[in-house]
């Protein structure tokens, strides 16, 4: 159901996207109308958050039927405490996935709008969309006489234009939920140092699903649906050295650790300080001692050297067993995402990066190795453009079956025949927007209603 408008892009960028998603091999295939139909779809359903939480189980520290039990229990007692109506609560295992736990989102709800507002930021609105409490950091206005206790209606500033310590918007903005404030508007605005903790407590939410926070956290990690699939389809075996190439902040790293039952090695890269320590405080947190992690950037990842011996980066050629890219994109496909105000040129950029990285993974993966490469976007230039590419620069690759595959199969426009286009999976949401029924099972509608995301998986001959 649509509760909010289209997300908010950059005419150029509008423009772009249209072109793409009715290209000639599309129109051929579907029609001129289901292609415009599609493409409206996806701008419609990137506003609205997926209608599940997707929860990673650690199967490697206790079985999936006791994370299960254990997190009912930790939820049940929130629902408790909490002043917010009374909410069944389920959680249901992937029946494919051996590894995941899937708990319905409730929404949109009927929540009425109260007249004092409290503006946050986009992230901060995307994140209280999926459940989240809204922490200080995020507001950027609020009341000229809030105090703790107050009630109030949380709204989110699509275009990033509330100025920080106003107490009124009148920009564009939409409406998240009610919740109860846990701090004065001095201490958010006026203390001495940053404010910190929860600023807003949402007790009455647009969409309604349970907090996250400190609950089990090394058992129970908060994962999009295909984000985890990417682990599966990577394939970790015990004693194997795999590179995670774009690890940060961890999650795909862990879960591939985990799937190797920590025995072996997972060597994670990249270039930013405090992102290399979020890895290291997560593996730490999931008892998880195979997990390497260096600062580094991965476009330099290969030695020149052939007597470069060291343990860290960079490496020998055909140095790993598996090789992990999850690449840096555009992020087209994340949800909920109310609005993003990048020219096409910003979009456009990822691409030569991506190229880069390709050719280190390549050199760096041993004959008869796995190259898996992902992204969470939805544009044909960073997924099926880059197989096509991939294949033609890299004779030595060939794709390969995936498992699971459940998302859909790769999208037309990039010159891949059918063959090859069915061995990849490109999770499209917009191909069952409003058409899932909330009544359809839950694993049902959760292999459908995703993120936009894309994964191929390639074969070193």
């Amino acid at each position: 159901m649509s509760v909010f408008t289209r997300i908010s892009l950059k005419p150029e960028v509008v423009e772009h996207l249209q072109s793409v998603f009715l290209n000639a091999e599309v129109l051929a295939a579907v029609g001129h109308q289901e292609a415009e139909s599609r493409f409206h779809r996806l701008l419609t359903c990137l506003t609205h958050p997926p209608s599940y939480t997707c929860v990673r189980a650690s199967t490697h520290l206790a079985s999936l039927e006791e994370i299960r039990h254990k997190l009912g229990e930790e939820l049940t007692k929130q629902m408790c405490s909490s002043s917010a109506e009374d909410v069944s609560l389920r959680i249901v295992p992937h029946p494919r996935i051996p590894d995941v736990l899937l708990l319905p989102v409730d929404g949109p709800r009927p929540v009425k709008q109260l007249s004092s507002e409290v503006m946050v930021g986009a992230q901060c609105g995307n994140a209280v969309l999926r459940g989240a409490h809204v922490f200080a950091p995020g507001i950027l206005a609020s009341p000229k006489y809030m105090k703790a206790g107050d009630v109030v209606s949380v709204f989110s500033d699509l275009e990033g234009r509330c100025t920080r310590g106003a107490t009124s918007f009148q920009g564009k903005k939409v409406f998240v939920g009610n919740g109860v404030a846990e701090l004065g508007r001095s201490s958010i605005f006026c203390a001495d140092k940053p404010p910190k903790g929860v600023g807003v407590r949402m007790v009455d939410p647009l969409y309604q699903s349970p907090s996250f926070d400190g609950v089990l956290p090394n058992l129970a990690f908060l994962q999009n649906l295909p984000s985890v699939v990417v682990g599966h389809v990577l394939g970790p075996r015990p004693g194997e050295r795999i590179l995670d190439m774009c690890a940060a902040p961890g999650g795909k790293t862990c879960h591939i650790a985990a799937l190797m039952g920590d025995q072996g090695e997972v060597v994670a890269l990249d270039r930013i300080r405090n992102k290399i320590d979020r890895i290291h405080q997560n593996a730490q947190m999931l008892q998880l001692r195979s997990i390497k992690a260096f600062c580094f950037n991965s476009t330099q990842a290969v030695s020149s050297d052939p007597a470069h011996g060291t343990e860290g980066p960079p490496f020998p050629p055909e140095s790993f067993d598996r090789v992990l890219l999850d690449a840096p994109c555009s992020g087209l496909g994340q949800r909920p995402n109310m609005a993003c105000t990048w020219s096409l040129k910003e979009i456009c950029s990822y691409q030569p990066l991506q190229r880069k990285l390709f050719h280190a993974a390549v050199q760096l993966l041993k004959t008869g190795g796995v190259l898996v490469y992902s992204t969470c976007t939805v544009t044909l230039a960073e997924n099926e453009e880059q197989v096509a590419w991939a294949l033609a620069t890299f004779p030595c690759l060939t794709l390969q079956p995936q498992e699971p595959h459940i998302g859909a199969e790769g999208m037309l426009g990039a010159g891949l025949p059918p063959e090859q286009l069915r061995l990849l999976q490109r999770f499209s949401p917009e191909l069952i927007w409003d058409q899932t029924e909330t009544t359809a099972p839950l694993p049902d509608r959760a292999d459908r209603d995703t993120i936009g995301f894309f994964i191929a998986k390639f074969l070193k001959n």
